[in-house]
C-alpha cells in the first residue's frame, strides 16, 4: 500500500475510533467549555493542614504523598526479588550496521527459573566513549518490533481471545513500532536503548491477576491482590525498576543517567516507576492522560470511571471506589509529578489526541511547579498553555504538537534536547 494511503487509512480508523467512543459513551466530554469547577487537593499542605515551607518538609509530605498513591490508586509493589539473577543470551557487537552492540538480557525472578521472565534488549552505540546515557521504555509488540534488525529474538506474547488469554508467538513484523522508537537516532545521539514488552511483565488482559508477576508474592490461599495491592500499571513499573538493575550490573551503560520513557499506558507506568524508583534520572510521560499526567479532577475525554470500567485490571481495587467520586480522592496528578521533583519531566501531549486531554497534561505539569521552586528549581516556565509545536523546558518540560495518539519524530526530537541538557556529563 502507498505510504500516503497507509497514512490516510491509519488517520481514518483512528477517526472512526473516537466516533465510536462517542457514540459508545455519549457522555464522553470533548468539550473545554463543559469542564466544571474544581479543586485541586493541597499539594504543599500535609494531610494536617500543616504548610510545607522548607525542603526539609517536603520530603516527608512526598512520603505521605507516595503512600496515598499506593493505597488508593496504584497500588503497593514489592521490593527488588531476592532470587533476581541476569543471564545475556545473546551479544551483537555490529548491530545496524555496525552502528552499536546488540545484547539481549533474560531477567529470571524465581530462584528456579520458571514463571514469568523478562525479555531486555540493549542496544549501546559503538562510537560512545565510555558509559553511554540510556534512554529505558517498555514497548507493546515485542522487542522485535522497535527496530528493522533480523537479529532480535522472537519471543511469545500474551494474548487475549474468545477463551481467554494465552501466550502466542506474536505475528507483528520486525519494525512495526519502528517509527515510535527512532532507534538510529537515538544511538546517533549518543544514547542506549533499552526496552522490554511490556506483557512480559503482565498481560494486558483482566485475568484475575494469574499470569503475571503478581502470584510469584501471594501468600499462602491468596489468588488475587489485596485493595491496596498492585495492578497492571504498577507491575509494568516494577519491571522497569528490575531492568534497571541490571543496567546497574553493565559496564557499557551509565545507569546514574538513565532516562525513563513511556507512551501512553506505559507513559503512566513510566511516571509512577519515576516515582517509587529514585534512581531514574529523568522521566518522559508521553500521552499518558488520566492516571498518568492528565489531573483526575477534569471531566474531559478519559476519565476514572471510565478508566476502571475498560481496564479494571490496572489500578489497585481501592481505585474503584472513586469512579464516581473524583473530588474525593486525597491526591491528583500534579502530586504524581511533583513526586519527580527533583529530577527533571517532560510530558507531551497530542494537540488531536483528546481523549488523554493534552491540556490537564499541561495543568499537571503547571501545578507540580510549587514543589520544584520550593527547591530552587525552575520548574515548568510557563503560566499558560504554549502553542501546538513550541515546547517549553525548564526542570519540567513541555509541548503540545500536531497530531494523535503516537510517538512521532518531533517527540524525540524533543525528548533528546531535553536529555542533552539534562543528562550531560557535567
Amino acid at each position: 500500500m502507498p505510504v500516503v494511503r497507509a497514512k490516510l487509512l491509519g488517520a481514518w480508523l483512528v477517526m472512526v475510533a473516537i466516533i465510536g467512543m462517542t457514540m459508545a459513551e455519549p457522555s464522553v466530554n470533548f468539550n473545554e467549555a463543559r469542564v466544571a469547577p474544581y479543586r485541586l487537593p493541597e499539594l504543599l499542605k500535609t494531610a494536617q493542614g500543616e504548610p510545607i515551607t522548607t525542603a526539609s518538609q517536603w520530603t516527608r509530605r512526598r512520603a505521605e504523598l507516595l503512600r496515598l498513591f499506593e493505597d488508593e490508586i496504584y497500588g503497593r509493589s514489592p521490593d527488588r526479588p531476592d532470587r533476581l539473577r541476569f543471564v545475556i543470551t545473546s551479544i551483537e557487537p555490529a548491530a545496524l550496521h555496525g552502528l552499536a552492540t546488540r545484547r539481549e538480557v533474560t531477567l529470571y525472578l524465581a530462584k528456579n527459573g520458571t514463571g514469568p521472565k523478562l525479555h531486555l534488549l540493549l542496544y549501546v552505540p559503538n562510537h560512545v566513549t565510555g558509559p553511554a546515557p540510556v534512554f529505558l521504555g517498555l514497548n507493546f509488540k515485542g522487542n522485535h518490533a522497535v527496530a528493522h534488525d533480523p537479529g532480535i529474538t522472537l519471543r511469545s506474547r500474551w494474548l487475549a481471545g474468545e477463551e481467554g488469554s494465552s501466550p502466542c508467538a506474536d505475528e507483528s513484523p520486525r519494525g512495526a513500532e519502528a517509527s515510535r522508537w527512532q532507534v538510529e537516532t537515538i544511538l546517533t545521539r549518543g544514547y542506549a536503548l533499552a526496552t522490554m514488552c511490556y506483557e512480559d511483565i503482565e498481560p494486558d488482559i483482566d485475568d484475575g491477576y494469574q499470569n503475571g508477576v503478581q502470584p510469584l508474592y501471594y501468600q499462602p490461599d491468596q489468588t488475587r491482590p489485596a485493595p491496596n495491592e498492585w495492578g497492571a500499571v504498577a507491575a509494568w513499573a516494577w519491571g522497569l525498576c528490575r531492568a534497571l538493575d541490571y543496567l546497574e550490573t553493565d559496564a557499557s551503560v551509565d545507569a546514574r543517567r538513565v532516562a525513563l520513557v513511556g507512551h501512553s499506558r506505559l507513559g503512566k507506568a513510566a511516571l509512577w516507576a519515576g516515582a517509587l524508583d529514585e534512581r531514574f534520572a529523568l522521566v518522559i510521560s508521553n500521552n499518558s492522560g488520566c492516571c498518568g499526567a492528565a489531573l483526575s479532577r477534569r471531566d474531559f475525554g478519559e476519565t476514572v470511571r471510565r478508566i476502571n470500567s475498560r481496564y479494571p485490571h490496572w489500578f489497585c481495587e481501592n481505585f474503584k471506589k472513586y469512579s464516581d467520586q473524583v473530588d474525593q480522592l486525597p491526591v491528583d496528578q500534579h502530586m504524581l509529578i511533583a513526586l519527580l521533583a527533583p529530577r527533571p519531566v517532560y510530558i507531551a501531549s497530542g494537540a488531536e489526541d483528546l481523549w488523554a486531554d493534552p491540556r490537564g497534561e499541561f495543568l499537571g505539569a503547571k501545578h507540580a511547579t510549587p514543589v520544584y521552586r520550593l527547591l530552587g528549581l525552575e520548574g515548568l516556565p510557563a503560566e499558560e498553555m504554549p502553542p501546538v509545536d513550541h515546547p517549553i523546558a525548564g526542570t519540567i518540560g513541555y509541548h503540545i504538537r500536531h497530531g494523535g495518539h503516537d510517538v512521532l519524530p518531533y517527540d524525540w526530537q524533543q525528548f533528546l534536547s531535553f536529555a542533552d541538557r539534562h543528562l550531560s556529563r557535567e
